[in-house]
């Protein structure tokens, strides 16, 4: 059996999609995820919003990324959280769900990435990381239910994939969803608006 080090990101998750038991731990979940764990829980984060999901899946994704990208700008090398944390749980049908969907569009997608445009290996790589991981969690956190949170799951996806395999185009792409995400978070917040201002003349 490979090491977790070397796994494609493809083999992990279906790793973790055939983990014993009706419900997962957020333990079981770090622990699979092994060497790469920061980036691949990106990855894993960002997979139940690339499709229609009832709150509050936005929600604790939002702010589990939002603590994943300060550890990083304060420069952790393995994610942390409370034991309280840790103990959570999410359905395994769910998790298998999620995974089963994003397959062939991740199988697709390994086939052509490698190391380009490479810039996180510095301090300030870091740095920037948790600084568009931040912007991301914000996305997602203030993201219309449903529909508006599809661009930025695919955007963390394709920025935690690009992390694990050190490819800036991925990563690139990933901004690109998340300026689509923000235009449709601003249009639904505007819509809004002009409701209630309509409502209240």
């Amino acid at each position: 059996m490979k090491r977790l080090g070397l796994m494609r990101t493809s083999e992990i998750l279906t790793k973790l999609a055939g983990e014993p038991g009706d419900r997962l731990s957020v333990e079981a979940i770090f622990a699979n995820l092994g060497e790469r764990s920061f980036s691949l829980l990106v990855v894993f984060l960002g997979l139940p919003n690339c499709i229609p999901m009832p709150p509050p899946i936005a929600l604790i994704c939002a702010l589990l990324l939002f603590a994943v990208a300060l550890q990083i700008v304060f420069g952790r090398k393995a994610p942390w959280a409370p034991r309280v944390l840790l103990e959570r749980s999410v359905a395994q049908t769910d998790v298998k769900r999620a995974i089963d969907k994003a397959m062939p569009y991740l199988l697709w997608l390994e086939k052509w990435t490698r190391p380009r445009l490479q810039w996180s290996g510095t301090g300030l790589g870091s740095l920037l990381i948790g600084l568009l991981l931040i912007f991301l969690s914000a996305g997602l956190l203030t993201a219309a239910p449903f529909i508006g949170q599809i661009p930025w799951g695919l955007a963390v996806c394709l920025f935690g994939l690009g992390l694990v395999e050190r490819d800036g185009v991925l990563v690139l792409g990933a901004l690109v969803f998340g300026a689509i995400g923000a235009s449709l978070s601003a249009g639904f917040v505007y819509a809004i608006f002009v409701a209630i201002t309509s409502w209240l003349h």
